[in-house]
């Protein structure tokens, strides 16, 4: 197994360091693993998508703009 160095902010080291009991280290092993099958997720649909990059990048902003309007005025 490869070491990785994480940089986190100060006060949310003092919080982990208050939780001993919690392996974080597999805690960002799980985050970092789910992260990846997401994106291959993401990159298997992408891979079998009809849409043009123009297409998608229209249809995030009219998702975008919709859930804007949804929730701003919630």
């Amino acid at each position: 197994m490869v070491s990785i160095t994480l940089s986190v902010p100060e006060e949310l080291k003092k919080e982990m360091d208050e939780t001993k009991e919690i392996n974080w280290s597999e805690v960002a092993r799980a985050a970092i693993k789910q992260k990846l099958s997401q994106i291959r997720i993401l990159k298997e649909i992408a891979s079998k998508s009809k849409l043009t990059e123009k297409d998608a990048l229209e249809l995030g902003r009219k998702i975008n703009k919709s859930l804007h309007e949804r929730y701003a005025g919630a």
